[in-house]
């Protein structure tokens, strides 16, 4: 009698899982090699991988198709521009300081003017006493050459923003002309900014007037010599690049 076979039927593991796993794999190596080629900043190598993953995953065409990328400036330029310009924007300032100094020196005017520079910029001041009799917002005669001259001064290329401010001192003030020392102040720096722009070397449109009152002092009101200084015109020339 005929023995009958056993059939044993082997089980087999499923591997459908393989495909996806191989496909993500797949894309995560493209994109190590993307970001390689990105971080390296080779147009040329950026560009000829894009070609061959369009051609791989989207037919030759789709979301990585990309014009070619311009390159971009070496590190080291990026960072020597800006400082090599603002460099020379100080030494411009230190320039026109100097400038201004040899003018009050030839005129004997060191009681008057006085000059000072920082990373706000340069800054000018003249006291009240050159500009305007006591308690008038109004300009001087004799004073109006002055500023004349200060606007041929402060005349560049390109042109900077000048801000022209009023400063007074603490004693108060209220007649049919100003209710406040803020109030003269505004005014003398307003009236000042304007024979700038008369002389026509300054642009209008980059000065700006402004008044503090007795509220910025850089001396004590309690004595003659000490008010005297705190009335003053601030002419502040602002750098064209901001200094760190």
């Amino acid at each position: 009698m005929a023995r009958k076979r056993k059939h044993h039927h082997e089980e087999h593991v499923d591997e459908s899982w393989l495909i996806p796993y191989a496909d993500m794999l797949t894309l995560l190596l493209a994109l190590f090699i993307v970001l390689f080629a990105v971080s390296s900043v080779d147009a040329e190598k950026y560009q000829q991988l894009m070609t061959v993953f369009n051609e791989n995953f989207q037919g030759g065409s789709g979301i990585l198709e990309h014009p070619n990328p311009s390159p971009l400036p070496d590190a080291k330029e990026t960072q020597d521009e800006p400082t090599d310009v603002i460099t020379q924007e100080k030494y411009d300032l230190m320039s026109l300081k100097q400038e201004i100094d040899q003018y009050i020196t030839d005129q004997d005017l060191e009681g008057d003017l006085q000059t000072s520079i920082s990373d706000d910029g340069l800054l000018l001041t003249i006291l009240d006493n050159a500009l305007f009799h006591s308690g008038s917002a109004d300009v001087r005669a004799d004073a109006v050459r002055l500023a004349g001259k200060v606007s041929e001064l402060l005349a560049s290329d390109p042109p900077r923003k000048i801000v022209v401010a009023g400063h007074t001192d603490d004693v108060p003030i209220h007649n049919a002309n100003f209710r406040s020392n803020w109030d003269l102040s505004a005014q003398r720096a307003l009236n000042f900014m304007k024979i700038l722009i008369d002389s026509e070397n300054l642009d209008p449109q980059n000065l700006s007037a402004t008044g503090y009152g007795e509220y910025q002092p850089v001396a004590s009101n309690d004595t003659d010599e000490g008010r005297s200084k705190n009335r003053r015109v601030e002419v502040l020339i602002l750098p064209n690049y901001q200094f760190d």
